[in-house]
């Protein structure tokens, strides 16, 4: 499995996005990704109610915990690696939450535009 280049949307050094609770495709606590991550987890974001709800109202509930998968729920304020295609879709709909740019893959920018991300940079 041959990882993408750890290069941030700003062009520096991908930067950690979460460990607590441990987050990234790779579970590494960084938005890596490679060709095998199909829905490009690279959006390094900082999750609201709002966020969490949409989700769950579109089937990835990302806030019950998953003890068997070892995922605790993420609530409010947590960082995490999302999809990039979700990322687009919750802007879309209005409910897009902030996000790290040192923290978010150059990858990200292959499915959401620059201006758009730009908008939610903290």
């Amino acid at each position: 499995m041959k990882i993408e280049p750890s290069i941030n949307v700003l062009g520096g050094t991908l930067e950690q996005c979460s460990v607590n609770p441990v987050t990234g495709f790779f579970r590494d606590g960084h938005c890596n990704t490679c060709a095998q991550d199909a829905g490009s987890h690279t959006v390094c974001a900082v999750v609201t109610k709002e966020f969490l709800a949409f989700s769950k109202y579109l089937g990835n509930d990302l806030s019950t915990p998953r003890p068997e998968f070892n995922f605790v729920g993420l609530k409010e304020g947590d960082s995490w690696c999302l999809c990039a295609s979700r990322f687009l879709q919750a802007h879309e709909e209005g409910f897009a939450p902030k996000i790290k740019p040192q923290s978010t893959h150059i990858k990200a920018l292959e499915i959401v535009p620059p201006e758009v991300l730009e908008l939610y940079y903290l």
